[in-house]
């Protein structure tokens, strides 16, 4: 049952509560990372950063407990099903709105390990989430300042990631579609901006024993791309997301910035999945 609340009241309620559940579980959060911190032998880190995303896994739920109370969101999910909880996964999804994030939370917690997202750097200052996402290590990233010094981050962070089952989540677009980059880049495709392959590409190799599966998210907004606010308010209406699990073969998997048979390779094979996306949000739109 969803409450009868108007519009802006509801999105003035929803913001008020996820930044009262963040203060909240935002405290534990950063004393597990601290006390992480003190030893640096590898069972004693596991524990804390298994510790850590059962925290970061109740924070999720609960506000997926308040959006099903006060958000009237109709939703059709497919391709959730016999997916183990206890493995490794890589999670690519096209990228259109923050409200992207609070979708993808809300279809995977506690189906899959919880959710470790490719930040910009420059979100490491927003307020309270800029530390939990730094305290359930993070990648923050450079981008187009230096792919060198990108690479290290990934790696590191993929070395923290192997303590304990993740997932880790990459829009490969870089950034949110807008009509404006979309005709800026000439991209291909009708409704994606070109991908960029590099952190996907160094991922799959910094983790090669760890990850079995990339998941595929095609997200689609029945009534167009919406802002966080629009979902805080509910005026999304239905959100359709199709999740396709993509087994990690060793042809995926191979030096991307010193071979440059595996980048062709690579590449090819990224842009046939986002063709296939591409297709399958048009379906998703006119069906």
């Amino acid at each position: 049952m969803t409450l009868p609340l108007p519009g802006v009241l509801r999105g003035a309620v929803s913001l008020l509560f996820f930044t009262v559940n963040t203060v909240v579980w935002i405290l534990p959060l950063l004393l597990a990372h601290l006390l992480k911190l003190l030893v640096p032998a590898r069972a004693w880190r596991r524990w804390w950063s298994r510790l850590q995303n059962g925290i970061a896994t109740v924070w999720a739920s609960v506000n997926n407990w308040h959006q099903t109370l006060t958000n009237p969101i109709r939703w059709d999910v497919e391709g959730l099903e016999d997916l183990p909880q206890d493995r490794w996964y890589v999670v690519v999804a096209n990228h259109q709105s923050w409200a992207d994030i609070l979708v993808l939370q809300r279809i995977f917690n506690r189906r899959i390990p919880f959710l470790k997202f490719f930040l910009k750097r420059e979100l490491f200052w927003v307020p309270l989430l800029g530390l939990a996402w730094w305290s359930l290590d993070y990648p923050f990233l450079k981008r187009s300042a230096s792919a060198r010094k990108d690479l290290e981050t990934i790696r590191d962070s993929a070395a923290k990631f192997k303590l304990t089952p993740v997932s880790v989540m990459n829009f490969v677009e870089g950034t949110r579609f807008t009509p404006e980059k979309h005709s800026g880049q000439a991209s291909p495709y009708r409704h994606l901006l070109k991908p960029k392959v590099g952190g996907l590409a160094y991922v799959l190799d910094a983790m090669r024993d760890e990850i079995e599966a990339i998941l595929d998210v095609t997200i689609v907004y029945r009534q167009g791309d919406p802002d966080f606010w629009d979902f805080l308010c509910g005026r999304i209406g239905e959100v359709r997301v199709r999740v396709e699990s993509v087994p990690v073969t060793p042809e995926m998997v191979g030096d991307f910035a010193g071979d440059k048979a595996f980048r062709r390779r690579f590449l090819t094979w990224l842009r046939e999945l986002w063709g296939r996306k591409d297709r399958r949000i048009e379906a998703l739109l006119h069906s």
